[in-house]
């Protein structure tokens, strides 16, 4: 590349009929000064695209790191929807295994009350049989020794000093409360 130095150290040859050396001059004076500046401009312009790339490449880095940024909060997502999914199907199981476990229990304790209920009702059915019994041959026994009761007590327990009417009265009343008994 020719360089402004070497247009302006350049020297021609001679001829009888050439050029007229001073436009010469001025011509290669005016190159001289636009290539400097083409020279300082083309300078600058790398310099700028050497930062321009660097600035790519930076966002370029930016830009991956980003994707890949993105794609692990993706794949974290999807990691705690799965989690969440397999921590609901548990808790969901260990619901319906509580569940079961209650259920059996409470048909344990039904069973175990309806069959204690159910032995409370036969032993109070026999213990009213057997007071039933009890009862008859307690009412018997007054049936058949009424009569001998009856006097037994009038001797006892009555005061000589009762008139018969209100000893029949007596009677009267003891009779009835012995009816009443039965």
């Amino acid at each position: 590349m020719i360089t402004p130095a070497d247009i302006e150290n350049k020297e021609f040859s001679r001829a009888k009929k050439g050029y007229n050396e001073e436009e010469v001059d001025e011509f290669l004076d005016l190159i001289i000064v636009d290539m400097e500046k083409l020279i300082r401009e083309n300078r600058q312009l790398k310099e700028e695209l050497g930062k321009a790339h660097v600035q790519v490449d930076k966002h370029m880095s930016t830009e991956t790191s980003v994707y890949e940024t993105l794609e692990s909060a993706r794949s974290l997502m999807n990691d705690i929807a799965a989690s969440a999914e397999r921590r609901a199907e548990i808790l969901l199981k260990n619901a319906e295994l509580e569940a079961s476990l209650i259920t059996r229990e409470a048909k344990e304790s039904i069973a175990k009350y309806t069959e204690e209920g159910s032995r409370l009702r036969d032993r109070v059915e026999m213990l009213r049989e057997r007071y039933k019994k009890m009862l008859e041959a307690e009412l018997e026994r007054l049936d058949f020794g009424n009569a001998d009761i009856l006097e037994d007590f009038e001797k006892d327990f009555l005061p000589a000093s009762m008139t018969p009417a209100e000893e029949t009265d007596e009677k009267a009343d003891l009779t009835k409360t012995m009816v009443h008994v039965r």
